[in-house]
């Protein structure tokens, strides 16, 4: 098995949503905010590469919304999807699975681009997984999370038939599937604190646990436990979510990949007399 970070590029969201109740004095020292309170966070996807099979986890915000759409996310630099992938040598076409951890429009959006009056996969021979209790909750959004789930990057990937649903977890201590229904050495974890049914890949590599976090922790600077977006729709379960899987990650010395965070790629943590902390941060590849 081989792992490849792939960056679809960087944007903007307010420091404050991203780290709830904690004041800007202590988050905009990991964190530092332009002059309207913006952030820049990172879209950094992970392309997991095992025999025939290339799987890729999410994939940005995309690029087929209108302009007035993108001024509020202010996307900056150079990377994008595409070209990331181009630069670890594939291509939209070699993608066999795209495995979404949630459908919110910064993991989900480059999914399906526009052809003409169309919208269609951008990677067409692969199969779309997402599960069915998420998939219903995101079709059928709530007032306050409806603003995250577009139709256009969801609704889509039902309508083209390369939609595959892993079945609802059940109850909490089954959190995992047998890893044979991926890849070998891929589980997953499910957490409702952000959304429901989010979707973690637990991979085991060279000889480590990588646990692929998406917004359970979207960055270094959200490792304290009270540290919660108020982007969560149910944060007392995130703070659980929290506090449970960072006990596993020191325990069992699992390496942290991160999604949002613009400059720290991976870590792992250690207990410290003020909770758990970050021990060392590195790149996947120095693995």
């Amino acid at each position: 098995m081989n792992l490849h970070p792939i960056q679809a590029g960087f944007f903007k969201l307010d420091g404050g949503a991203m780290f709830g109740v904690v004041p800007k004095s202590i988050w905009n020292k990991t964190n530092p905010a332009d002059a309207n309170n913006l952030c820049s966070w990172a879209m950094r996807c992970l392309l997991v590469e095992d025999g025939d099979r290339l799987m890729l986890i999410d994939n940005g915000i995309g690029n087929k919304q209108d302009a007035k759409f993108f001024s509020y996310y202010h996307l900056h630099g150079d990377a994008n999807l595409e070209n990331s992938l181009k630069e670890n040598g594939f291509h939209p076409e070699d993608i066999s699975d795209v495995f979404l951890t949630h459908l919110h429009f910064d993991h989900c959006g480059g999914s399906i681009i526009r052809s003409g009056d169309k919208l269609i996969p951008a990677f067409p021979k692969a199969k779309y997984w997402s599960n069915e209790r998420h998939w219903d909750w995101a079709i059928r959004p709530n007032d306050r999370e409806k603003a995250s789930f577009l139709k256009e990057n969801i609704l889509p990937i039902g309508e083209s038939g390369m939609l595959h649903l892993i079945p609802d977890p059940g109850e909490p201590e089954k959190n995992r599937l047998p890893s044979a229904d991926f890849l070998p050495g891929l589980k997953i974890r499910f957490v409702n604190g952000h959304t429901a049914s989010m979707m973690l890949p637990q991979i085991e590599y060279r000889g480590r646990t990588i646990v692929y976090v998406a917004d359970l922790f979207p960055s270094v600077g959200h490792i304290p436990v009270p540290y919660v977006m108020a982007y969560d729709m149910f944060p007392l379960t995130t703070l659980q979510e929290k506090k449970s899987f960072l006990e596993e990650a020191v325990e069992k010395a699992f390496v942290l990949y991160f999604e949002h965070d613009p400059g720290n790629e991976c870590c792992t943590v250690q207990q410290t007399e003020k909770g758990v902390r970050v021990k060392e941060i590195f790149r996947l590849k120095d693995l």
